[in-house]
């Protein structure tokens, strides 16, 4: 069976002012296509998309990664988002080796240009919502350096401007994808063994006839305290924003942009101002209430002024920087009018013009509106810098998405098994089947009418491998925000580090499933080619439980984890620490063996008698083949 779209949209050439619909491509099914063939198809350039392209080329396999814009990066580039939202244990661990392979290429490209004393570990904007923002053509011109010895050795392929637009389908398995180049209208036909849909909105789910979930769920459906009392709510998806950067000139310069359709409106709808609601438990503190920030001042009880939020580069710390360049995104920005997802791509051509009104518009806010201490009205020697985000407009080549169509998955991830008020211990509930870490509050910007939601903390958790495996397709996997959470869930699995290590998982597992000749399903199911595949995650630097002290750079990684996740993540003490260098007692050998196996009779100690440190005993184990 061949499902097919008549016509797509075009993303980046939406305007913002015009008819919205002149972005919409038709699609002629009929039209000759090439027939490209490869091991994986990625569908969607983003960062879980770029991930997972460059872990399964590593293993050799030969992968096509199609991308719709020009820029591959997603959140990190394209979106915008080069403030990398992340969490407190970031610079230790929380991420995979080749997402900190990432960070630490981006600080090299800065370190070469900034002064001799600016601090390490280096952030160039020296914001305080991230320890690393940056400009997002540095993302991208990394991710190409990082991705090149792939493409030069012939086994990855990058097709930009390329959207999916057919798929075939025989039974239970996705046989082909067809995509439409944006730019010339040719189309390709691509041939695999297993896809991975990393586009933003799970485009890959409809067009295949794969199951799936929109919106908000209803208390009966997930249990969760925070989903719909009554009934699911299919409109209540997470705002979307276009966010852009400015520069600050010289007072008295004037570079006030042009007023957009519908400002009044956004301007009071929204609304536009510089006063936010925060929730209590969340990041700010446990009372719930109004905080409200200055654009160059700090205010009581802030973190600091609007303009350092997420300040890409900080021109003190660069001799070659003139004036301070920062990417605005700000509750002011979401768009809420519509959701996104399944919408046709006339009515979707719309709803993203408006979207984009609402950024330019408050753009021009801050420019003639926002209060000012000085008595005049706005900062109109802000400028808007569409070079930054490789634009005309000045708004990011593609809106930043924070919640998509999610797959009807092997496993959900709940509520309950990440919120603090029901993980009272270190680490969030334990998965058997962990592919990798994240950490973020559940952070849901609103959404429809009548949606229910939830900001609070969480407490550090791990990524389940079957919230990535279809319940039904066979081989395809999710690699983006379209995994099994649910739309409270999502609120903290949508972030760069989570997402980058979702995308590479399932890079890995497509790879794995190859090599062993096992289905992604059949592995899931089964726990000694489970446990085979999480070995091969491990090799790769890619963390499945939190242990902060024993990072992915440090020779007893691997051993640790597999310790610790053959003990079923629990450990004597309440803490994220596992003390690597401390000696580690008979006693708590005994301990460790019985968790292990049940009873500490069951498995044999290989330490013997002598005095042995923790990560030593793990190794002993790990090299003996127990764990």
């Amino acid at each position: 069976m061949v499902r097919s779209d008549e016509s797509v949209l075009d993303v980046m050439k939406v305007p913002a002012a015009g008819d919205p619909t002149r972005a919409v491509v038709p699609v002629d099914a009929r039209a000759p296509t090439e027939t490209v063939e490869c091991d994986v198809l990625v569908v969607g350039g983003g960062m879980g998309g770029v991930a997972g392209a460059w872990a399964a080329a590593r293993r050799g396999h030969r992968v096509c990664l199609l991308e719709e814009t020009d820029w591959i990066g997603g959140q990190m580039t394209a979106q915008g988002i080069s403030a990398l939202d992340e969490h407190a244990h970031i610079e230790r661990m929380g991420g995979t080796r080749s997402y900190y392979a990432m960070r630490e290429a981006i600080r090299d490209h800065y370190r070469a240009l900034c002064v001799d004393d600016a601090p390490e570990p280096l952030n160039p904007g020296t914001c305080w919502v991230t320890a690393l923002a940056f400009e997002p053509r540095v993302g991208l011109a990394v991710l190409e350096r990082l991705l090149a010895p792939e493409v030069e050795a012939g086994r990855l392929r990058i097709f930009l401007r390329s959207k999916a637009c057919a798929a075939e389908v025989e039974g239970d398995r996705v046989t082909g994808i067809r995509a439409v180049d944006l730019d010339d209208g040719r189309q390709r036909e691509f041939r695999f063994r297993y896809v991975l849909d990393a586009t933003e909105l799970g485009d890959l789910l409809p067009l295949t006839g794969t199951e799936y979930v929109v919106g908000a769920e209803s208390v009966a459906e997930t249990g969760e305290p925070h989903a719909q009392p009554a009934e699911a709510k299919a409109h209540c998806v997470q705002s979307l924003s276009y966010v852009f950067a400015m520069e600050r000139r010289p007072a008295g310069e004037n570079h006030t942009i042009e007023r957009p359709a519908r400002y009044d409106h956004y301007r009071d709808a929204q609304p536009f101002s510089l006063r936010i609601h925060v929730h209590g438990g969340e990041v700010y503190g446990e009372e719930t209430g109004w905080l409200d920030y200055q654009v160059f001042e700090e205010s009581p009880d802030t973190k600091g002024p609007l303009w350092r939020y997420r300040r890409l580069v900080d021109a003190a710390q660069f001799p070659a920087a003139a004036n301070d360049v920062t990417m605005f995104n700000w509750p002011g920005l979401d768009y809420r009018d519509l959701p996104v997802v399944d919408q046709d791509p006339v009515t979707l051509a719309h709803a993203l013009q408006d979207a984009k009104r609402v950024g330019l518009g408050f753009a021009h806010w801050l420019q003639t509106e926002a209060p000012n201490p000085s008595g005049l009205p706005g900062f109109p020697e802000l400028k808007l810098r569409p070079d930054v985000m490789g634009s005309a407009d000045g708004l990011a080549k593609y809106p930043y998405i924070r919640e998509c169509r999610r797959m009807q998955a092997r496993k959900t991830i709940i509520e309950q098994e990440v919120a603090v008020a029901h993980q009272r211990r270190a680490r969030a509930a334990h998965f058997a089947d962990s592919v990798g870490v994240g950490w973020y509050p559940i952070d849901i910007h609103q959404a429809g009418e009548g949606d229910v939601g939830t900001s609070t903390r969480t407490k550090p958790f791990q990524i389940s491998m079957g919230a990535l495996i279809a319940a039904r397709v066979e081989n395809l996997l999710a690699a983006n925000k379209n995994i099994g959470t649910t739309h409270i869930t999502n609120g903290c699995y949508r972030l760069h580090p989570v997402e980058w290590n979702t995308g590479e998982a399932a890079g890995v597992l497509a790879a794995w499933a190859i090599e062993t000749a096992c289905s992604p399903a059949a592995i899931h199911a089964d726990e000694g080619r489970r446990t085979g595949y999480q070995r091969a995650l491990l090799d790769e630097g890619i963390p499945l439980c939190w242990l902060i002290d024993v990072p992915a750079s440090q020779v007893e990684f691997g051993a640790v984890q597999r310790l610790f996740m053959a003990a079923s993540g629990s450990d004597d003490q309440d803490s994220l620490d596992f003390r690597p260098d401390d000696p580690i007692s008979t006693e708590d050998r005994i301990r460790w063996l019985a968790r292990i196996g049940g009873r500490a009779a069951d498995v044999p100690d290989p330490c013997g008698s002598a005095p042995v440190t923790r990560a030593e005993f793990a190794k002993m184990l790990a090299d003996a083949g127990i764990v």
